[in-house]
């Protein structure tokens, strides 16, 4: 998943509590030594000696004065620049930057003062406004950088028009800094990560402007606290003295309150200072001394009681004092590791056992009674480079003797206990689902169905305080119209809504149904037709997981922009607040006006492919709601294909961006869905026009919201159509040649996951990628039976249960040690007892070596990639929840608690022929026979066949056989004159059926009593 940053936030009370401190304000820093002069010839009195520009922008040193003259038609401000090198920077010191500056036309340019190298990040950025006469500009700053090689850079492209450029009196000095009496406990203090770590409520266009936090403060707010900004979960050490320092404006002038002070109730105060603020900036500061120990400190700024709307400006924000947190050492528990949930008695039992020794160990397996019912030797593996550790593994697939409390002892150690049974992975099903009911948007979650602790009443329907969704406008100066896009599945741990994460997810639940048509242990969707699921829709003869399906998919129909409007028939990218909310926030109190942004190819082409999957899988239930999905794929088609190249604009606002600057996958996916639908030639010529149709689109960290050319493989592979059977055997084949390939990564890999060991196979999110290679597997035995893909699924998802570095299930509710304050707004047990944990059956993205948020940086810097989590609501970037990351957990535990059935699986041999007479002269139906073969050995005495139509075909009469129709599954049973098959003998059996129009592809999967027949 791209990364995105989520703010975070705690409402702030004002309280009163005694509390012991002192004050001090200061608006000059005193020097400390004389300044360093870091700029020689800043007056250019040797010409340009120092200085550098850019190739197209050549420079000249006259009258005192370096200038340049700068191109038009740059893109970036980057893309013409200017510059000193050699500038030391010192953490914690402080500089001044002056200079005079002017330019032939009024322009603005931008000054850094940054690192000359990778990632190049700035101790200063200022925009400057240049007009013809010179002005003098000056910056005071402290570095937060420690490094030989920073320059001095003025950025002078991006203008449309070419303009001369001039430049004199430069100096940059810095004073030695003055060691912090203690360490510093706010984190981004300088806003260099943008708004990260700080929270904002009841102030409005938010964010960081030219290296300052800066909000619009509106007027009316009674009370100090009904606004503000701030900094939660500040560690403070009673007796201990601080010092909490900032830089602020205000403009045209405001009093706010500066408070440090416990982040939950009873809001304890320990600082609280009103503080008058003007245009002019202001570096104040104020020392206090913590009257208790707390995690839960927190830094607010109440910002409201203006009688007249303001804009608020903060910089350099520090608290320093305290004592040093000690380093963060997970507890990772015994160094046996399993799958804590348990294993199949007859699939792969694996486990990883951390040790020094590099001999082979002896290993024995427990039952819950303490004896030992199984013993062997370990596997010694080396170094394991995901996670640094020295690893054996240890295969006790054996034993296959189902029971509960199992443990494994090795080394002096012994495991989490686990299970052996067929139906371990039963519920897991039900749990995995239920997170999309109770992540639903616009209607109540039922306590009666999910646990009174997840009740709440609806969100987003415009019942104050929300603006709700129901009414929604677009972002400022995108669109003048506005839509009702209520419904739909809040996104992850924020209550924005997504369409090409919607995408997604509710293609992975409609799939995880299809494959109850083709796949032979799906027992023809048994376990996911009505009312087997927790979902407010069971008992109306749905399929629960469609009605689920069907939440989401009304929501992406209501995000297309309407006819007669610009861009009509495409689909709106996302819609999510104005501004980012805190945690907790509960979607009936989101006050923040809800935003559309701009619609987008990418969009465009989820709403198409997942439209036209719906028309097929509905066609049998409701054929009024099939016809309008497949409307609205068509108009969304068309629409993509008429604005092939509209990335995303992310506008800002509280939510995520995902932009995506190739489309070409979403396109090759949405034509496979519309041709599977309809069958039409068009939509197949475009399937094959794709580069994506004969490459490779199964890449070693699986697949995503961002690359979905593998939804559109998969589909082609399992679903009947009428491919030339080359074609259709080739794809087939790239399956089966992908899940070779995760087959021999996971064989590498210590801890058995089919995702390689490097860092950068750790990344947002890549749980679900792990999953989705597990699904590819599961796929690959569904189209060949073979047995190493299914136990290769099966093996795969050890990771995710605990058989890892950390010793940790990422699945909330499933496991002796198991993921529980994921980040959610929702879900926020950790900052509210009040509130729950995520419900059972939640998965956590998992470790992510790019450490992307700055709780995590902080905490895990240095990290061996498969260490790279936290199971902390503040660590987004490892530890959010998402509906795509659901989605593939949902497939895949569908799939899991489907083979323990196949451990019983009917023994019967059968061969079947599918022949459809074509259709009728109207093209109203159509005539078909099956003949179906005992190929075993043994008389076969009363059978039941069963097959599924692809969509909306109707049984209308049989003959030869007892035949009815459910959805559009279809059960043929025997009659009294043909009851008996004998070995070699075969049935035939015919009926008429009615179809709505499309294609009529025999049926992939054909049963014999629950066991597949061969095709002929």
């Amino acid at each position: 998943m791209t990364s995105y940053l989520r703010r975070r936030a705690t409402a702030v009370t004002a309280v009163t509590a005694a509390a012991t401190l002192a004050l001090t304000s200061l608006t000059v820093q005193p020097a400390s030594a004389e300044p360093t002069q870091h700029i020689p010839n800043g007056d250019f009195t040797t010409g340009t000696t120092g200085w550098w520009s850019t190739d197209n922008a050549p420079l000249s040193a006259t009258g005192g004065q370096l200038c340049a003259e700068v191109p038009a038609g740059t893109s970036n401000a980057w893309d013409v620049s200017l510059g000193h090198n050699d500038i030391p920077l010192a953490n914690g010191a402080a500089y001044e930057l002056s200079f005079r500056a002017h330019a032939s036309a009024p322009v603005t340019v931008r000054a850094n003062v940054q690192l000359n190298e990778a990632p190049y990040t700035a101790a200063l950025s200022r925009a400057v406004a240049l007009t013809t006469e010179a002005q003098t500009f000056d910056y005071t700053f402290t570095s937060n950088l420690d490094s030989a090689n920073g320059t001095l850079t003025f950025q002078l492209g991006g203008s449309a028009e070419a303009y001369t450029f001039c430049l004199d009196d430069v100096s940059l000095t810095s004073e030695a800094a003055t060691p912090p009496a203690g360490p510093e406990q706010l984190e981004n203090g300088d806003f260099a990560d943008g708004t990260a770590g700080w929270y904002s409520y009841g102030t409005t266009a938010t964010g960081v402007d030219d290296g300052q936090l800066c909000a619009t403060v509106p007027s009316g707010l009674p009370n100090p606290w009904d606004a503000g900004i701030g900094q939660n979960n500040v560690t403070l050490k009673a007796g201990s003295s601080y010092t909490l320092s900032f830089d602020a404006t205000a403009t045209p002038g405001a009093t706010v309150r500066a408070a440090v002070q416990l982040g939950a109730e009873p809001y304890t105060s320990y600082l609280s200072r009103d503080v008058a603020l003007t245009p002019t900036r202001q570096h104040l500061e104020y020392t206090l001394t913590a009257s208790e120990d707390t995690t839960a400190g927190q830094v607010a700024f109440q910002v409201g009681g203006a009688a007249a709307e303001y804009r608020l400006c903060l910089d350099n924000v520090s608290l320093i004092g305290g004592e040093e947190k000690p380093p963060y050492v997970p507890e990772t528990g015994p160094r046996v590791r399993v799958n804590q949930v348990g294993y199949l008695p007859d699939g792969p039992k694996n486990a990883t056992l951390v040790t020094e020794a590099t001999a082979a160990l002896d290993w024995q397996l427990k039952n819950a009674a303490g004896d030992v019912v199984k013993s062997g030797r370990s596997t010694p593996r080396g170094v394991d480079a995901a996670s640094g550790q020295n690893v054996h593994t240890i295969d006790f697939s054996a034993h296959t003797t189902a029971g509960t409390g199992y443990t494994l002892v090795a080394d002096g150690q012994t495991s989490h206990p686990f299970d052996i049974s067929a139906t371990v992975y039963q519920q897991l099903r039900s749990d995995a689902l239920q997170f999309f009911s109770i992540q639903r948007s616009g209607i109540a979650i039922d306590g009666d169905l999910f646990g009174e602790q997840y009740a709440r009443p609806a969100g987003h329907l415009g019942v104050a305080p929300n603006k709700g969704d129901t009414d929604v406008p677009c972002r400022a100066n995108t669109c003048d119209y506005r839509l009702d896009v209520r419904g739909g599945w809040y996104d992850a741990g924020d209550h924005g809504k997504y369409v090409v994460n919607g995408g997604i997810a509710v293609q992975q639940l409609m799939s995880t149904f299809e494959r109850t048509k083709t796949a032979v242990t799906a027992a023809h969707g048994a376990a996911l037709a009505d009312s087997t699921l927790r979902v407010p829709e069971r008992g109306n003869k749905v399929p629960d997981i469609l009605d689920e399906a069907r939440w989401e998919l009304e929501f992406l129909m209501r995000m297309q922009v309407p006819a007669g409007q610009p861009f009509a028939g495409m689909a709106h990218h996302k819609v999510h607040d104005a501004n980012w909310t805190g945690i907790p926030m509960q979607p009936q109190d989101d006050p923040e006006q809800r935003e559309l942004h701009p619609p987008s190819t990418a969009a465009t082409l989820n709403l198409a492919a997942t439209a036209a999957q719906c028309a097929r899988l509905f066609a049998p239930y409701d054929a009024a709601f099939s016809a309008k999905c497949l409307t609205a794929a068509r108009t969304a088609y068309a629409a993509a294909k008429a604005n092939p190249a509209k990335p995303a604009q992310d506008l800002g606002g509280g939510g995520g961006g995902y932009g995506d600057d190739d489309v070409s996958d979403e396109f090759y996916w949405a034509a496979a869905e519309l041709y599977l639908t309809t069958g039409e030639a068009a939509f197949l010529t475009d399937v094959t026009a794709s580069r994506h149709h004969t490459g490779d689109v199964f890449a070693a960290t699986g697949f995503g919201w961002g690359s979905t050319a593998a939804l559109g493989r998969l589909d082609l592979a399992t679903v009947p159509s009428a491919l030339p059977a080359a074609d259709r055997q080739r794809i087939r084949q790239s399956v089966v040649t992908a899940a070779d390939s995760y087959l021999a990564t996971l064989t590498a890999q210590a801890y058995g996951l089919p995702m390689p060991g490097d860092a950068g196979s750790y990344f947002w999110g890549a749980n679900s990628n792990i999953l989705n290679n597990v699904q590819v597997l599961a796929t690959a035995f569904d189209l060949t039976g073979a047995a190493k893909y299914r136990d290769g699924a099966v093996q795969g998802v050890d990771y995710i249960f605990g058989r890892n570095a950390l010793n940790q299930s990422y699945v909330t509710g499933w496991g002796e040690k198991a993921s529980q304050n994921q980040h959610s707004r929702i879900f926020a047990h950790q900052k509210d007892a009040k509130l729950p944990h995520p419900p059972a059956g939640s998965l956590a993205g998992g470790a992510n070596a790019g450490l992307d948020d700055p709780f995590a940086k902080a905490l895990l810097t240095g990290c061996k990639p498969m260490f790279c989590y936290v199971d902390d609501i503040e660590s987004y970037a490892t530890n959010e929840i998402a509906i795509n990351w659901n989605s593939a957990l949902a497939w895949v535990a569908s799939f899991l608690a489907d083979q323990g059935k196949a451990e019983s699986a009917p023994a019967v041999s059968c061969r079947a022929a599918y022949t459809n007479y074509g259709d009728w002269a109207d093209k109203t139906g159509f005539t078909a026979q099956l003949a179906v073969t005992n190929t075993g050995t043994k008389t076969i005495d009363g059978w039941t066949v069963r097959f599924a139509f692809l969509g909306g075909q109707r049984l209308r009469e049989a003959w030869s056989t007892e035949a009815a129709q459910s959805g559009a599954t279809v059960t043929a049973r025997n009659t009294t004159t043909n009851q008996r098959i004998q070995p070699g003998a075969t049935v035939y059996f015919g009926f008429n059926a009615t179809t709505p129009g499309g294609p009529n592809p025999a049926p992939e999967l054909i049963t014999l009593n629950g066991a597949a027949c061969h095709r002929s």
